[in-house]
């Protein structure tokens, strides 16, 4: 369907050079934030695919926006969610309400944290229905997975040898 982020997508003057060169589409976007982030990556035609990340790049209105621009360049979005079914219940708000959706990524459909946990049937997922975001918690689930004492904070670096880590 696409390669994603075949360079690291700061490089973007890289990414457009590779987008001239292949009739594959290019996406990236995941490690974009706000609008104006997106908007290189559309000016120099560098992707024509962008998977903002709802949950870093600010919200279903300002992923609503980048969606807008992302438009009118004839680019789709195919979000990017790997937090979880929350998150995921947020871009598929934002996935129903913009024309060039073309994907949505998910890492949980929520089986264990939704009364209701999303399904996927044929390749898609039914919009939920429901009051807000269309999830309702299940706090029973939650309940052994709420502990404050035992959370910590992701690190930045590899505890084996100092390196920078990603996610």
């Amino acid at each position: 369907m696409f390669v994603e982020e075949p360079v690291q997508c700061q490089n973007v003057d890289v990414l457009a050079d590779l987008a001239r060169k292949t009739h594959i589409p290019i996406a990236a976007g995941e490690r974009i934030f706000t609008k104006w982030g997106f908007r290189e990556l559309l000016e120099k035609r560098a992707v024509s695919i962008l998977q903002p990340d709802l949950s870093h790049a600010g919200g279903i209105f300002e992923c609503r926006l980048i969606a807008g621009m992302a438009e009118s360049y004839y680019a789709g979005i195919a979000p990017h969610c790997p937090l979880g079914p929350i998150a995921l219940a947020s871009c598929l708000q934002l996935d129903a309400s913009i024309p060039n959706f073309l994907a949505q990524e998910q890492g949980s459909l929520g089986a264990g944290y939704l009364k209701n946990p999303f399904v996927v049937e044929n390749g898609y997922i039914e919009l939920p229905k429901g009051p807000g975001l269309g999830i309702e918690l299940d706090e029973e689930a939650l309940a052994d997975k709420i502990t404050a004492d035992d959370w910590i904070n992701p690190q930045a670096y590899d505890s084996e040898d100092g390196s920078v880590t990603d996610w």
